[in-house]
């Protein structure tokens, strides 16, 4: 049962006033667009006694899919929780509401990068993998409760939370090319060094989706449990043992291990960005994002030869 929820910059959702902290009251109190409540719908958090705050993709009539408004919200949440609301802050879930985590990328965003052209794509693109990866800056652990499917970007996501969870019949996938697109937001960084080379590899070049309990199986996940209540009831358990460890061993064992995985992140989602960036011009994506749309399976044609380009020696 909820003991504490606090309302930050107009996005955190409250349900005993009485036991509001006096920084969320003061929070409460400024004016700002986002508490515009057409904008309050796709984000939502709420913090427990215990020092676990919980933030929700709250879209479930579009299974969470993430956009540059949910990403500008997601943004300002992990901002309060790293300054003010970090106060008392041992522990952070991220999960969906509704049958999905996040099912990626929205259909108009994806529509909209096709009409644009490739330099600005590399800046949009970098410029959104670091709103949803700003999870990385939250000075505690964050655990990934995925309750439901987390396809493509939704996946990417969960990736940069410390420790993943699943319900059994979830499905995992980084699928981008089976849009014709490649990999993003991190996926090639992070992937490998959680279930290595050879089984990212086989994900990231095939888009092949994963139960819940087939990711446990490859380390994909930490465990998986048999419904999508046990599975979040599980991740908020799991995030209080570590909100009741020593505060300052937890917070700098997080940053020891982050600044171990993170190197050489910077350079790889510029990459990512790039490469998806080449590819949002081609016609195979195009007919990739279509076809979602139509749910039909994608026609790619763009096999481009090389013979002519490739030296010969």
């Amino acid at each position: 049962m909820l003991a504490k929820s606090f309302l930050a910059r107009g996005l955190f959702k409250a349900s005993r006033p009485a036991m509001r902290s006096q920084v969320w009251q003061r929070a409460m109190s400024t004016q700002s667009p986002l508490s515009d409540p057409s904008r309050l719908a796709v984000l939502e958090a709420e913090r427990t006694e215990d020092g676990v705050a919980t933030i929700r993709f709250n879209d479930p009539n579009k299974l969470n899919a993430l956009t540059a408004e949910m990403g500008d919200q997601f943004l300002e949440i992990i901002e309060e929780l790293c300054g003010e609301g970090s106060k008392g802050l041992g522990a952070v879930v991220l999960t969906g509401t509704g049958r999905a985590f996040s099912a990626g990328g929205d259909i108009n965003f994806l529509r909209d990068r096709h009409k644009d052209t490739p330099s600005r794509n590399a800046v949009v693109m970098r410029r959104f993998y670091e709103r949803f990866l700003a999870v990385r800056r939250l000075p505690v652990p964050v655990v990934a409760a995925i309750n439901g499917p987390a396809i493509g970007a939704g996946l990417c996501v969960a990736l940069g939370a410390d420790v993943r969870v699943a319900f059994d019949k979830a499905k995992l996938g980084v699928t981008f090319v089976q849009l014709g697109l490649h990999p993003g937001m991190g996926s090639t960084h992070f992937l490998p060094k959680i279930v290595g080379p050879q089984v990212a590899a086989r994900m990231l070049l095939t888009g092949e989706v994963v139960s819940g309990a087939e990711a446990k199986k490859i380390g994909l996940v930490a465990d998986s449990f048999d419904s999508p209540e046990a599975c979040v009831a599980e991740a908020h358990a799991l995030a209080a043992k570590m909100a009741r460890a020593g505060p300052v061993s937890v917070r700098t064992c997080v940053r020891s291990l982050r600044m171990a995985q993170d190197e050489g992140l910077d350079r790889a989602l510029w990459r990512e960005a790039d490469a998806q960036a080449q590819c949002y011009a081609t016609e195979d994506y195009h007919d990739g994002v279509e076809a979602i749309a139509e749910k039909r399976p994608p026609v790619f044609t763009q096999r481009e030869p090389l013979d002519d380009v490739v030296s010969r020696t």
